[in-house]
C-alpha cells in the first residue's frame, strides 16, 4: 500500500509539473512578476508559474547533487571492510547508509520539477550528467575517510546550508535534514583525523599525507572563481544560491586552517597567510587544469565511479522490476475491492 501511494504521488507530482511546464512564462510581465516574488522572498512551490531556465537551472543543480550524494557512497564503502574497530565500522556504514538517503530526498525534490528519476539516472549513468569532482579521487588509507569526513563534508556542510534558504521549497526542504546529518558527519571525520593526528608518528604522517591530498580538491570543490561561473549570476538573481562560489571557498578555508592548526596538521599551501586587511586567509593558485581535466573525464576514477554505477544500476534491475511489479498487484487489488 505505502508502496502504491508514494509511487502514485511521485507520478502526479511529476504530472503536474509537466502541466505547468507547458505553460507560457516567457512574457515579460509574468517573468516581471515571478522577479518580485524571488525579490520578496517568497518560496516558489512545484505547482507554481517559473521560467523554463528556472526550472532547467534547478533541475540540473538538484540532480548533480544527487548524484554526487549516490557516487560518494563509492570511495567510503570500499573501506568498510577494512576499518579497524567495530565502532568505526559502524560509523562509516550509518554514514553511507546517510548518503543515499541523501539522495533519495534530492532525487524526489527534483521529480517534482517534472523530470523522472529513471531519466536523471540515464543521464548520470551515460555521461550527460555530473557529479561533484571530488569523488574522483581515490582513498588510499584509513585516514582519507577522516579527510573526507573533515574537508569534503565541511565544504559540503559550508555550501549546503545557504540552500536551506534556497527560493525553491522541495530543494530547500530537502537540505534541512540532509545539512543535520552532513554536520554529524564532519564531526565525526574531524574526530577521526584528530585521534590520528595525536596518534604515532606514522598515524600522524598518514593523516598529514591525506590532508595534503585532499585540501586542494575540497577547494574546487565551490566551483570555478565567480569571474569563470556560467550560472553563479543568474542563479544568485534567483535566489537559488545565496552566495557565490568564492564567499563559500573562503569562508571554509578561514573555518578549517584554524581546525589544522589545533591538532598540529599543516595545510599544504607555502601562500597561506593571514590578510590582516581584510581578515581572511589568502591562499596560493588553485590548479584550474586539474579541476576541468576532471569534470571532463579525466580524473584519477572518473571511469571506474561510473562503471560501478553501471554495474549496479544493472545487478539491481530485479529489484526495480520485483517493485513495480508488486505495486502493479496491489494497485489491481485496490481497484478489485
Amino acid at each position: 500500500m505505502y508502496t502504491t501511494d508514494l509511487r502514485t504521488a511521485r507520478e502526479k507530482a511529476s504530472d503536474e509539473a509537466k502541466a505547468a511546464k507547458k505553460k507560457v512564462v516567457d512574457d515579460p510581465a509574468l517573468l516581471k512578476a515571478f522577479q518580485a516574488r524571488i525579490d520578496n522572498d517568497e518560496v516558489i512551490e512545484a505547482k507554481d508559474l517559473m521560467p523554463e531556465a528556472y526550472r532547467a537551472t534547478l533541475t540540473r543543480q538538484i540532480s548533480q547533487h544527487a548524484h554526487s550524494e549516490i557516487v560518494g557512497m563509492l570511495p567510503e564503502g570500499n573501506w568498510i571492510g577494512r576499518a579497524p574497530t567495530l565502532r568505526r565500522k559502524l560509523i562509516l556504514l550509518a554514514k553511507v547508509q546517510d548518503e543515499a538517503g541523501h539522495g533519495l530526498y534530492l532525487y524526489s525534490a527534483a521529480e517534482t520539477l517534472g523530470t523522472s528519476r529513471a531519466e536523471m539516472v540515464d543521464q548520470l549513468l551515460y555521461g550527460s550528467a555530473k557529479y561533484s569532482t571530488i569523488f574522483n579521487y581515490p582513498t588510499i588509507n584509513w585516514a582519507d575517510i577522516g579527510a573526507i569526513g573533515w574537508l569534503v563534508d565541511g565544504a559540503a556542510i559550508t555550501n549546503q546550508i545557504p540552500l536551506q534558504r534556497c527560493s525553491y521549497g522541495p530543494y530547500a526542504r530537502a537540505m534541512v535534514r540532509v545539512c543535520k546529518e552532513e554536520s554529524f558527519h564532519q564531526r565525526q571525520g574531524y574526530e577521526l583525523i584528530t585521534v590520528m593526528a595525536r596518534g604515532s608518528a606514522e598515524q600522524q604522517a598518514m593523516a598529514q599525507d591525506a590532508l595534503d591530498r585532499w585540501w586542494w580538491p575540497s577547494l574546487m570543490m565551490f566551483g570555478p572563481h565567480d569571474s569563470d561561473s556560467i550560472h553563479g549570476h543568474q542563479s544568485a538573481k534567483w535566489k537559488i544560491k545565496r552566495f557565490s562560489n568564492d564567499e563559500l571557498r573562503q569562508r571554509f578555508i578561514d573555518a578549517t586552517v584554524s581546525q589544522a592548526e589545533a591538532i598540529g596538521l599543516r595545510i599544504p599551501d607555502p601562500e597561506l597567510k593571514w590578510n590582516e586587511k581584510t581578515e581572511h586567509y589568502d591562499i596560493g593558485p588553485i590548479d584550474w587544469e586539474e579541476f576541468w581535466a576532471v569534470v571532463k573525464g579525466f580524473g584519477p576514477c572518473n571511469r571506474e565511479r561510473l562503471e560501478a554505477r553501471r554495474r549496479a544500476h544493472e545487478e539491481g534491475a530485479w529489484v526495480r522490476e520485483a517493485a513495480a511489479a508488486y505495486a502493479r498487484k496491489q494497485s489491481e487489488r485496490q481497484a478489485a475491492e
